[in-house]
């Protein structure tokens, strides 16, 4: 918490000393958009952030069982500072989170989300070095925490994704005909999600993305905003594909460095290979916005590991998978996420700012995977109505609420571990905050 607070000041410090500077100047602020500050020699910066209060509430159906989990928290707590140099060359961003939540949902001990220095070739191709979001997730880790349409990303994002990368990023926009764009992207990065402070395990991850915009660039930021605020006014539609590959991953889904670790017969480490590849597509026109998303991923298993190492450090050789056989390749298989995904979600914003969303989700997992898992997964289906008001025209502040039926499958767990027989439904409501 020590290191947090210290962070926090440091952060505030940084972003007083620029516009205290004496050739500073306030140039504009927008409720929800953050205060941009420039310079006379034309360099500027950017502060801004938000805050999400939120309750959650899971409810099992099985009356023998302690039917509903509630809680409350801070689901987010961003601060962020952004700028670029006088000659537009040079742009930089850093963001950080202090409610203990990464984008998924899950735990975090870190509170550093983006740290980042791009260079600007031209206007077509930038190239930046740090941690930032990758373009090899589904379209949903592209768009904003503050601009989603429901409560929360949909179990597609939580399951595959790997939200924050530290490496180098390539990004190009080009146009292709009178209206069209071609956006690519390609990657190079630790393979281990965000910034590891400790030993690096395994080997690089490569990747690549290409996203095909026919009929122009969406208004206002649209195509990295999920609901259609902004009500384009002529049909705007972006088709993408990514594909990477993680040359030995040791964690599930290459989240967390040294989680899960094998050894050869020299106790050298001997990681599995992983690919991820994934289709999707965003429609919006006049406050109508439709979203869709395929994830799948595999993963390639060396023949020479031996041992896995257990959480205390300790070797063992037995790899016993579900069907009680030693088996090592299937027992590898069941801690990864490992299967195909599939995601698609719509909504519309009436004029009064009140927009009403659906979606389905569904995990489709591989026999061997840990997407079985009784307690945190083993659930294929996930239906989600919303509803939403936005107090504002654009981001500043919304309300949101939402309901989630939950298709477990036989043999699943509710929260504490027990078995359940029912189905589960989850509540949840948000309120958002942007300065």
């Amino acid at each position: 918490m020590k290191r947090h607070i210290i962070t926090l000041f440091i952060f505030i410090f940084l972003a007083s000393h620029f516009l205290c500077a004496q050739d500073s100047q306030l140039n504009s602020y927008t409720f929800g958009e953050g205060i941009v500050i420039s310079s006379k020699d034309g360099s500027s910066m950017k502060l801004g952030g938000y805050l999400q209060p939120s309750f959650e509430s899971k409810i099992f159906t099985d009356s023998s069982l302690p039917n509903a989990f509630n809680r409350f928290r801070m689901r987010r707590l961003r601060f962020r500072l952004s700028g670029n140099t006088a000659s537009q060359k040079m742009e930089y961003s850093l963001q950080i989170d202090l409610s203990g939540m990464d984008e998924a949902g899950d735990a975090s001990s870190s509170i550093l989300m983006d740290a980042w220095v791009a260079y600007n070739v031209n206007k077509q191709i930038q190239i930046t070095f740090g941690q930032r979001s990758t373009p090899t997730d589904n379209r949903e880790l592209t768009m904003g925490s503050q601009a989603l349409q429901l409560v929360e990303r949909s179990r597609v994002t939580s399951a595959f994704s790997n939200i924050r990368e530290f490496g180098l990023f390539i990004d190009g926009s080009f146009k292709t005909g009178r209206e069209s764009y071609l956006r690519p992207s390609l990657t190079i990065t630790n393979g281990d999600g965000k910034n590891v402070f400790q030993k690096d395990h395994g080997g690089l991850k490569f990747g690549a993305r290409l996203d095909y915009l026919p009929f122009g660039l969406f208004r206002n930021f649209g195509q990295f905003r999920q609901a259609d605020i902004a009500r384009e006014l002529t049909p705007k539609l972006v088709v993408g594909g990514n594909l990477s590959y993680n040359m030995g991953m040791s964690s599930r889904n290459g989240k967390e460095s040294g989680a899960i670790l094998y050894l050869d017969d020299i106790m050298q480490e001997s990681l599995p290979n992983y690919t991820k590849y994934g289709i999707d597509f965003l429609f919006k026109y006049r406050g109508f916005s439709m979203l869709g998303e395929f994830v799948g991923t595999k993963a390639a298993i060396p023949d020479d590991i031996l041992y896995r190492v257990r959480n205390d450090g300790s070797t063992a050789t037995t790899f016993i998978d579900i069907d009680g056989l030693q088996n090592v390749s299937n027992y590898i298989k069941e801690r990864m996420i490992l299967g195909k995904g599939y995601n698609i979600q719509a909504g519309y914003v009436f004029k009064n700012l009140i927009s009403v969303d659906a979606r389905y989700t569904h995990l489709d997992a591989d026999k061997h995977s840990f997407l079985n898992n009784e307690t945190f997964y083993n659930r294929p289906n996930y239906y989600t109505v919303g509803i939403s008001k936005y107090l504002t025209r654009g981001y500043g502040m919304k309300i949101q609420g939402s309901v989630t039926y939950v298709t477990p499958k036989a043999g699943s767990n509710n929260l504490s571990g027990s078995p359940m027989s029912g189905n589960e439904w989850i509540l949840n409501v948000l309120t958002s905050i942007a300065f």
